[in-house]
C-alpha cells in the first residue's frame, strides 16, 4: 500500500493549513477539526469554535474517536474527538457533490474510522467528495442533564446532535477547498445516523446546510420529550454514584469531573436496564427540548415542518433478527410488547398481534420488535415529508445463504455492505461462503449506482416512483429489483391504530 505525501495536498480550512495524503489513487485528509474539544469545562456544553493552530497540521493519520465501550481493535478515544474526514478524487477539481454520512451504533459506539476503506466506492465511481464524522457519544452526547444545570455550571442537551449541525456547517463553509459544492451536499446515515438524518430535518439550525437526505434503517421515534429525558438523565446521576462510590459531590460537579472511563461504565449499565424499565425506548437519544428540536420529527413531518429537501427513507426486510444477547435492544419480549401497547386500544392491539401470530415465535418477536423501531416510523416520516420534498421509499431484501441459514437474512445494517462496496470485508465474505455472493454483489452496485445519481442532481432511476400517503410506490431491492405498491399493506394497516405510549 502506497502512501505519499506532498505539498500539493495542503488545503487552508477553518483554523488553519492541512496537510492530507495520497492512498491509492484518492487524496485523503483526517481528523480535521470542526469544533473546539469539548475538554474542561467545556464538556457537556454546544460545540465551540475551532481553536486555531499554527503552522500545517498533519490531516494523513485518523485521529480519537468518542469515548465508548472498548472494542476488539483498540482505538485511541479521547474527549478531543470532534474531527471529520475528506475523500476527494485524485484528480482536483470543483463543484463535485458532497456525501457527508453519519455513523451509527444507538449513540454509544461507533466512529468515522471503524470501517476501513468507508466511502472510498464512492469517490471513485461517483467522482463525489465524502466527508465523514465523530460527534459525542453515550451520556457526554445523548442523555439530558439541564435538570441539573446551573449559571456556574450550565450543562447542555442535544450534543451529539448540535455536534452534527456543527460538522455540516463546517462543510458549508470549506468543503470548497477540497472540490466539493456546498450546495450540493447530501447527508446520509444509518441506523442511529439514520436517525440523525430524520431528526436534523426538523431542526431549525440545520435549514440550508444539505440539500438532500437519506436514511437507512432510521428509528425516527427514537427521540423524546424533556420530561422522560430528564428522568433519564437522573436515572443516570445515580448509577454514575454507584460506578464511582460518590454519593455526596453535587450532580453537576460530578458529570464534569468523572474519568470518561467511568461515565461509559455507567452508560453501559444504563443502556442495558432501558429496555425494560421503558420499554421501547432508547435512552440515548435527542430530546425535543424546544430549542435545538423543538417538536418529534414525526410530527414535524405529518405538520409539513421538515426541511424541504428530498429524501430517499427505507428499512431492511428483516430489521429486527439482528437485536439478539448483548444487542436486546428492542421490543421483543411479552412484557416489553405489552408496555408499548399501553396506549393503544384493544381491538387495534389483537389486530396487530393477528398480523404476527402466524409466523414462527423467535421470527415474530424480532419482525415485531423491527417493524415497531424501524419500519412503521419510516413509513409514517416518509408519508410526511412527502408533503414538503419528493421522498422515495425502499425495502432491501436481497441476502445471501448464509444469512438466511444464520436467521438473519436482510437484517439491520447489511445494506451498509452494498452502499459502500465493501464485499471484500471478511465478515461480508463469510456472509457469502454458501452462496448469493454474485446476486447481492450486482444489487449492490446497482443500489450504489442509485445513492450516487440522487447525490448528483436528485435523481434515482426512471422506474423508482415517489412515494406518498396516496401512492406507497417502494423499491424492493434484490436479486432483480421490482417496484411494490404499499408492500405489507394490511401490516401497515394494522400499525395505523397504533398509539405511541410515550
Amino acid at each position: 500500500m502506497s502512501i505519499t505525501l506532498s505539498t500539493g495536498l495542503e488545503v487552508e480550512v477553518t483554523g488553519g493549513g492541512i496537510r492530507g495524503t495520497e492512498l491509492e489513487g484518492l487524496r485523503h485528509w483526517r481528523a480535521i477539526p470542526y469544533a473546539a474539544p469539548p475538554t474542561g469545562d467545556l464538556r457537556l456544553r454546544a460545540p465551540q469554535p475551532v481553536v486555531p493552530w499554527e503552522g500545517v497540521r498533519d490531516a494523513s493519520a485518523f485521529g480519537p474517536v468518542s469515548h465508548q465501550v472498548a472494542g476488539i481493535s483498540r482505538v485511541p478515544m479521547s474527549e478531543d474527538c470532534l474531527t471529520l474526514n475528506v475523500i476527494a478524487p485524485r484528480k482536483p477539481g470543483i463543484g463535485r457533490p458532497v456525501m457527508v454520512f453519519i455513523h451509527g451504533g444507538a449513540y454509544t459506539t461507533g466512529s468515522s474510522r471503524e470501517i476501513p476503506h468507508l466511502g472510498e466506492a464512492l469517490v471513485r465511481e461517483g467522482g463525489v467528495v465524502f466527508v465523514n464524522l465523530n460527534y459525542r457519544l453515550g451520556a457526554l452526547g445523548y442523555l439530558d442533564f439541564s435538570a441539573f444545570s446551573t449559571p456556574e455550571r450550565p450543562l447542555e442537551a442535544n450534543l451529539g446532535l448540535r455536534d452534527q449541525v456543527a460538522a455540516l456547517a463546517w462543510v458549508g463553509e470549506n468543503i470548497a477547498q477540497f472540490g466539493g459544492d456546498p450546495d450540493n451536499v447530501t447527508v446520509f446515515g444509518e441506523s442511529a445516523g439514520g436517525n440523525a438524518v430524520t431528526t436534523l430535518l426538523a431542526v431549525p439550525s440545520a435549514k440550508d446546510l444539505f440539500a438532500r437526505a437519506i436514511a437507512e434503517s432510521a428509528p425516527p421515534e427514537a427521540v423524546y420529550p424533556s420530561a422522560l429525558t430528564r428522568e433519564w438523565g437522573a436515572d443516570y446521576v445515580a448509577i454514575l454514584r454507584e460506578v464511582t462510590r460518590d454519593a455526596t459531590t453535587p450532580a453537576p460537579e460530578l458529570l464534569l469531573t468523572t474519568a470518561p472511563t467511568l461515565l461509559v461504565r455507567a452508560a453501559s449499565i444504563m443502556r442495558q436496564r432501558t429496555p425494560d424499565a421503558v420499554p421501547g425506548t432508547i435512552a440515548f437519544s435527542p430530546v425535543i427540548d424546544g430549542d435545538v428540536l423543538p417538536e418529534r420529527p414525526v410530527d414535524a413531518a405529518a405538520a409539513g415542518r421538515t426541511h424541504p429537501v428530498p429524501l430517499i427513507i427505507g428499512t431492511n426486510s428483516r430489521e429486527g433478527t439482528l437485536f439478539r444477547g448483548r444487542l436486546d435492544l428492542l421490543a421483543t419480549t411479552k412484557p416489553r410488547i405489552r408496555a408499548v401497547f399501553a396506549k393503544t386500544e384493544r381491538q387495534a392491539r389483537a389486530r396487530l398481534f393477528e398480523e404476527y401470530r402466524a409466523l414462527p415465535p423467535r421470527r415474530s418477536a424480532a419482525e415485531f420488535g423491527g417493524d415497531y423501531s424501524f419500519w412503521y416510523p419510516s413509513i409514517r416520516f416518509a408519508e410526511g415529508h412527502a408533503q414538503v420534498a419528493p421522498v422515495h421509499f425502499y425495502r432491501f431484501d436481497i441476502a445471501t445463504r448464509a444469512l438466511k441459514w444464520a436467521g438473519l437474512d436482510a437484517t439491520h445494517g447489511i445494506e451498509l455492505f452494498a452502499v459502500f462496496d465493501l464485499l471484500d470485508n471478511p465478515i461480508a465474505r463469510a456472509a457469502g461462503a454458501l452462496g448469493g455472493r454474485l446476486a447481492f454483489k450486482q444489487a449492490a452496485t446497482r443500489m450504489r449506482g442509485r445513492w450516487l445519481a440522487f447525490a448528483h442532481d436528485g435523481t434515482v432511476g426512471d422506474d423508482w416512483e415517489q412515494y406518498s400517503a396516496t401512492h406507497r410506490a417502494t423499491l424492493v431491492i434484490d436479486a432483480d429489483d421490482r417496484i411494490e405498491l404499499d408492500p405489507r399493506r394490511s401490516r401497515r394497516l394494522a400499525w395505523d391504530a397504533f398509539i405511541p405510549h410515550i
